[in-house]
Protein backbone atom coordinates (compact mmCIF):
# COMPACT_ATOMS: atom_id res chain seq x y z
CA UNK A 1 0.00 0.00 0.00
CA UNK A 2 1.45 4.00 -0.92
CA UNK A 3 2.48 6.15 1.40
CA UNK A 4 -0.12 8.25 0.44
CA UNK A 5 -3.40 5.61 0.51
CA UNK A 6 -2.49 4.73 4.25
CA UNK A 7 -2.08 8.71 4.83
CA UNK A 8 -5.49 9.16 3.77
CA UNK A 9 -6.98 6.01 5.56
CA UNK A 10 -5.10 7.26 8.98
CA UNK A 11 -6.86 10.24 7.68
CA UNK A 12 -10.48 9.06 7.49
CA UNK A 13 -9.56 7.35 10.78
CA UNK A 14 -9.28 10.18 12.65
CA UNK A 15 -12.61 11.74 10.78
CA UNK A 16 -14.51 9.40 11.27
CA UNK A 17 -13.64 9.28 15.00
CA UNK A 18 -13.84 12.61 15.45
CA UNK A 19 -17.48 12.94 13.60
CA UNK A 20 -18.97 9.70 12.83
CA UNK A 21 -19.51 8.60 9.40
CA UNK A 22 -22.44 10.36 8.26
CA UNK A 23 -21.25 13.76 9.28
CA UNK A 24 -17.25 13.53 7.66
CA UNK A 25 -17.66 14.49 4.43
CA UNK A 26 -14.66 13.67 1.31
CA UNK A 27 -13.18 17.49 2.67
CA UNK A 28 -13.07 16.34 6.38
CA UNK A 29 -11.18 12.94 5.41
CA UNK A 30 -8.70 15.19 3.22
CA UNK A 31 -8.21 18.08 5.87
CA UNK A 32 -7.45 15.39 8.56
CA UNK A 33 -4.95 13.71 5.87
CA UNK A 34 -3.29 16.70 5.49
CA UNK A 35 -3.87 16.56 1.30
CA UNK A 36 -5.91 18.52 -1.20
CA UNK A 37 -9.85 17.23 -1.83
CA UNK A 38 -8.56 16.10 -5.47
CA UNK A 39 -5.78 13.75 -4.25
CA UNK A 40 -8.58 12.05 -2.43
CA UNK A 41 -10.54 11.57 -4.80
CA UNK A 42 -7.47 10.42 -7.16
CA UNK A 43 -7.91 7.39 -4.61
CA UNK A 44 -11.61 7.01 -3.63
CA UNK A 45 -14.94 8.11 -5.44
CA UNK A 46 -17.14 8.20 -2.56
CA UNK A 47 -17.15 8.32 1.54
CA UNK A 48 -18.06 4.63 1.27
CA UNK A 49 -15.72 3.90 -0.86
CA UNK A 50 -13.30 5.12 2.33
CA UNK A 51 -15.41 3.27 5.17
CA UNK A 52 -14.49 -0.03 2.90
CA UNK A 53 -11.41 0.55 2.12
CA UNK A 54 -10.32 1.78 6.08
CA UNK A 55 -12.35 -1.62 7.05
CA UNK A 56 -10.23 -3.67 4.77
CA UNK A 57 -6.95 -1.85 6.41
CA UNK A 58 -8.12 -2.23 9.84
CA UNK A 59 -8.53 -5.98 9.45
CA UNK A 60 -5.20 -6.36 7.59
CA UNK A 61 -3.72 -4.37 10.28
CA UNK A 62 -5.53 -6.29 13.29
CA UNK A 63 -4.39 -9.51 11.52
CA UNK A 64 -0.63 -8.94 11.19
CA UNK A 65 -0.68 -7.65 14.87
CA UNK A 66 -1.88 -10.81 16.10
CA UNK A 67 0.44 -12.55 13.68
CA UNK A 68 3.13 -10.91 15.41
CA UNK A 69 2.20 -12.52 19.03
CA UNK A 70 1.71 -15.49 20.72
CA UNK A 71 -1.57 -16.66 21.48
CA UNK A 72 -1.61 -15.79 24.90
CA UNK A 73 -0.64 -11.98 24.34
CA UNK A 74 -2.99 -11.22 20.85
CA UNK A 75 -6.09 -12.46 21.88
CA UNK A 76 -5.87 -9.43 24.86
CA UNK A 77 -4.00 -7.66 21.84
CA UNK A 78 -7.13 -7.94 19.30
CA UNK A 79 -9.63 -7.68 22.25
CA UNK A 80 -8.64 -4.11 23.56
CA UNK A 81 -7.69 -3.14 19.90
CA UNK A 82 -11.29 -3.70 19.25
CA UNK A 83 -12.92 -2.61 22.39
CA UNK A 84 -10.81 0.83 22.17
CA UNK A 85 -11.02 1.42 18.49
CA UNK A 86 -12.05 5.34 17.89
CA UNK A 87 -14.33 4.66 15.08
CA UNK A 88 -16.12 1.80 16.53
CA UNK A 89 -16.75 3.60 19.64
CA UNK A 90 -17.58 6.61 17.81
CA UNK A 91 -20.30 4.85 15.67
CA UNK A 92 -21.54 2.76 18.74
CA UNK A 93 -22.10 6.28 20.47
CA UNK A 94 -24.03 8.16 17.97
CA UNK A 95 -24.43 6.07 14.84
CA UNK A 96 -25.61 2.56 15.96
CA UNK A 97 -27.14 1.42 12.92
CA UNK A 98 -24.18 2.51 10.73
CA UNK A 99 -22.09 0.12 12.95
CA UNK A 100 -24.72 -3.10 12.48
CA UNK A 101 -24.69 -2.75 8.67
CA UNK A 102 -21.19 -2.12 8.27
CA UNK A 103 -20.86 -5.46 11.04
CA UNK A 104 -23.02 -7.47 8.32
CA UNK A 105 -20.90 -9.60 6.26
CA UNK A 106 -21.94 -11.90 3.66
CA UNK A 107 -20.93 -15.37 4.08
CA UNK A 108 -18.19 -15.03 1.37
CA UNK A 109 -16.35 -12.04 3.58
CA UNK A 110 -16.92 -13.57 6.78
CA UNK A 111 -15.09 -16.31 5.56
CA UNK A 112 -12.28 -14.40 5.02
CA UNK A 113 -12.24 -12.59 7.87
CA UNK A 114 -12.02 -16.32 9.97
CA UNK A 115 -9.86 -17.59 7.62
CA UNK A 116 -7.67 -14.29 8.16
CA UNK A 117 -7.41 -14.56 11.78
CA UNK A 118 -7.34 -18.10 12.10
CA UNK A 119 -4.10 -17.62 10.11
CA UNK A 120 -2.61 -15.34 11.94
CA UNK A 121 -3.26 -16.62 15.56
CA UNK A 122 -2.43 -19.97 14.20
CA UNK A 123 -5.79 -21.90 15.36
CA UNK A 124 -8.65 -23.83 14.15
CA UNK A 125 -11.46 -22.40 11.98
CA UNK A 126 -14.03 -23.26 14.53
CA UNK A 127 -11.59 -21.65 17.28
CA UNK A 128 -11.32 -18.57 14.84
CA UNK A 129 -15.22 -19.07 14.63
CA UNK A 130 -15.39 -18.58 18.43
CA UNK A 131 -12.60 -15.75 18.77
CA UNK A 132 -14.13 -14.26 15.75
CA UNK A 133 -17.76 -13.87 17.07
CA UNK A 134 -16.41 -12.97 20.30
CA UNK A 135 -14.93 -9.80 18.86
CA UNK A 136 -17.94 -8.91 16.74
CA UNK A 137 -19.72 -8.94 20.26
CA UNK A 138 -17.17 -6.36 21.86
CA UNK A 139 -17.89 -4.26 18.55
CA UNK A 140 -21.23 -2.93 19.87
CA UNK A 141 -20.88 -4.02 23.79
CA UNK A 142 -17.07 -3.47 24.51
CA UNK A 143 -17.13 -3.59 28.63
CA UNK A 144 -13.83 -1.85 30.16
CA UNK A 145 -10.69 -2.88 29.65
CA UNK A 146 -10.35 -4.96 32.37
CA UNK A 147 -13.34 -6.90 31.36
CA UNK A 148 -12.04 -7.39 28.55
CA UNK A 149 -8.88 -8.37 29.66
CA UNK A 150 -10.54 -11.10 31.82
CA UNK A 151 -12.38 -12.51 29.01
CA UNK A 152 -9.43 -13.02 26.54
CA UNK A 153 -7.90 -14.75 29.43
CA UNK A 154 -11.27 -16.82 29.34
CA UNK A 155 -11.10 -17.64 25.38
CA UNK A 156 -7.59 -18.37 25.41
CA UNK A 157 -7.62 -20.37 28.15
CA UNK A 158 -10.24 -22.45 25.71
CA UNK A 159 -8.03 -22.23 22.99
CA UNK A 160 -4.73 -23.14 24.64
CA UNK A 161 -6.36 -25.81 27.51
Amino acid sequence: MSRTRRGLLAGARTAFAERGLKKTTMQHVAAAAGVAKATLYNHFRTKDDVATALIAFELDRLAALAAELPLTVAVPALAEEVGAHPVLRRLAETEPEVLVQMMGLDADRWGDVVLTLGSALRISRPEAELVCRWLLGLVLQPGTAPERAAQAAVVTGQLVG
